[in-house]
């Protein structure tokens, strides 16, 4: 059985939070649970994609395909909205088998009425691929995601045979609001964090491009970096930035749970 984490086992610990504003609830909820002091600096921002276009054409025509892919909860809100505004109700799913890419989407879509057919058993997008491999040769498939994203889906998938469209749903961009916040409180060696949190690819890069770390390169003494997993760590690597915790379950559940065990094995950093 696993175990939780005790209570207040991240007391004193300053995390910093950096997903988008509305969406920072349930991990900041989480770690001041256990005792943790959250900071909350948004390195993203979900907005509008500029043309709705193409993602409401693929809707309307939603009888010509046989999978739906959603692959964060910001894809599903994005989909429903649209239907609403078009006047499409869950029935218009019926037919499909749709896929989540993990159990937080899979639930912003049950919340909604739809059966998930497929969660790959790592919320990746390798994974979707191989929960899929045997599934869409010859099939029509409709993928809705953020304007910048992997294509790792797509392309494969087409190897595959399957025919995919891919429609942006909404695009991440970096919040200006959070640069003076965030070099501010890395400069501070009263306030700085003692984790930084990123939970996606998005959130690393655009912390870079908020911290300035090209330009000054703020020291980061004491700070470990907890990833959600291994494709974001491989982003931070990218970066040139260390992985010191990555979550086993690509979760917001597995990223507080890996903090919590990051605690015990605290390195200072130069």
């Amino acid at each position: 059985m696993k175990k939780k984490p005790q209570a207040k086992s991240l007391s004193g610990v300053h995390v910093l939070v950096g997903r988008a504003r509305h969406q920072a609830g349930a991990l900041s909820a989480g770690l001041r649970k256990l005792g943790a002091e959250v900071i909350e600096i948004p390195f993203i921002e979900i907005r509008k994609p500029r043309s709705y276009k193409p993602l409401d054409t693929a809707l309307k025509n939603l009888r010509d395909y046989d999978w739906l892919i959603l692959t964060s909860v910001n894809g599903v809100e994005a989909v429903w909205e649209r239907m609403g505004r078009l006047r499409l109700t869950r029935e218009a799913l019926k037919h499909l088998k749709v896929t989540a890419i993990g159990p937080a989407t899979k639930e912003a879509i049950e919340k909604r009425g739809v059966r998930v057919d497929v969660v790959p058993e790592r919320y990746v997008a390798e994974s979707v691929v191989a929960s899929l491999r045997e599934q869409v040769r010859g099939k029509r498939v409709l993928l809705a995601r953020a304007k910048v994203a992997r294509d790792v889906i797509p392309r494969e998938l087409r190897e595959l045979g399957a025919r995919v469209d891919v429609v942006e749903a909404y695009e991440t961009v970096v919040p200006q609001k959070s640069r003076t916040k965030l070099r501010t409180i890395l400069k501070d060696l009263t306030k700085r964090p003692d984790v930084i949190t990123f939970t996606s690819s998005s959130t690393v890069r655009n912390f870079v491009a908020l911290s300035e770390r090209g330009r000054g390169r703020p020291r980061h003494t004491g700070i470990r970096f907890a990833s959600i997993g291994p494709v974001t760590s491989a982003t931070l690597r990218e970066l040139g930035l260390p992985v010191d915790i990555e979550a086993k379950e690509y979760t917001i559940p597995g990223l507080i749970e890996a903090i919590v065990k990051g605690r015990k094995t605290q390195i200072p950093r130069d």
